[in-house]
């Protein structure tokens, strides 16, 4: 089992280019399956698709909910589609077995109002606001994940074509235009605010020394630094501070969509690989228009 273990979790490594935490999550899914057919006397290369159900009918017995059996049914797919690869096994026994269908919850917008006031809410007369506000102002404009908000270096951005190379999920990247407003912000705090900041710093790390946004501690930002700064500028705009990390990027494709902006060309600024990721926001956009429609149509 080990052999196994090991040889596929290279391959998700080496040819997928997945990240630690995601190879983790599969190989311990993998993990409660091969001990799941160990213990039924079942060889995994010679598996079908009933040892498929069983595996998940015995997860919902444990309390396993719906979307964690969904993934781990992913992760069995993945799985046996390497082992038909190499010639492992000889069926796939998880393309008869249908996953249990999960509704998508609709991301977390705001409102364009709501937006520019959560942007007009650091004070800029002081380093830490001034950067607060360029990560805003950024990470809207770009349609940035978090993790890729607080790892950027300078080098990836490039202030004379207004762009920044962003370096997403599996370590793809993706060159994407930074709105005007937004790079105004971003030269404000790189003129003073952040050689400001850094002073403070009693060492600065070489992580902190080459990252775009930095601590006083002369470190890189932390998504849970930045999660904290959302909630606080969220609740001075008057805004709900349970504000998801992720809603300045969902801002930016819903409002981009509601613009007229292509589904396609928001697939690329966001950097999914598939098209119907990036559809949630079109029904977040459908859903917005009904409720305007009735709270504003006399026949509603």
């Amino acid at each position: 089992m080990t052999t196994l273990l090991d040889a596929f979790s290279r391959h998700l490594r080496l040819e997928r280019g997945l990240s630690p935490r995601t190879l983790e999550a599969y190989r311990i899914d993998l993990v409660q399956y091969l001990e799941h057919l160990e213990a039924l006397g079942r060889d995994p290369a010679a598996c079908e698709s009933e040892d498929i159900v069983s595996f998940l009918a015995a997860l919902r017995d444990h309390g396993v909910g719906p979307r964690s059996r969904a993934r781990k049914l992913s992760t069995l797919r993945t799985f046996y589609k390497w082992m038909l690869d190499r010639d492992l096994a000889v069926v796939d026994p998880t393309e008869m077995v249908e996953g249990a269908r999960i509704p998508r919850p609709l991301p977390q917008t705001l409102s364009k109002e709501d937006l520019l006031r959560l942007l007009a809410r650091p004070d800029v007369s002081t380093p830490e606001g001034c950067r607060d506000r360029a990560m805003l102002e950024l990470g809207y404009a770009c349609g940035l994940r978090v993790s890729e908000l607080v790892s950027l270096e300078f080098s990836e951005l490039d202030q004379d074509r207004a762009i920044v190379r962003v370096r997403g999920k599996g370590d793809k990247q993706r060159l994407v235009p930074v709105g005007e407003e937004a790079l105004l912000a971003v030269e404000l705090y790189l003129a003073s605010s952040r050689k400001e900041i850094l002073q403070a710093a009693r060492r600065i790390s070489p992580r902190g020394a080459r990252s775009l946004f930095v601590t006083r501690r002369g470190n890189p930002m932390t998504r849970q630094g930045f999660w904290k700064l959302l909630k606080k500028y969220a609740l001075l705009a008057g805004l709900p501070s349970d504000l998801h990390p992720h809603t300045l990027r969902h801002c930016f494709a819903s409002h981009l969509l509601a613009g007229g902006a292509d589904l396609r060309v928001v697939q690329l600024l966001l950097g999914h690989v598939d098209i119907s990721t990036t559809e949630i926001y079109t029904h977040v956009e459908l859903s917005h228009l009904k409720e305007e429609y009735r709270r504003h149509h006399p026949r509603a």
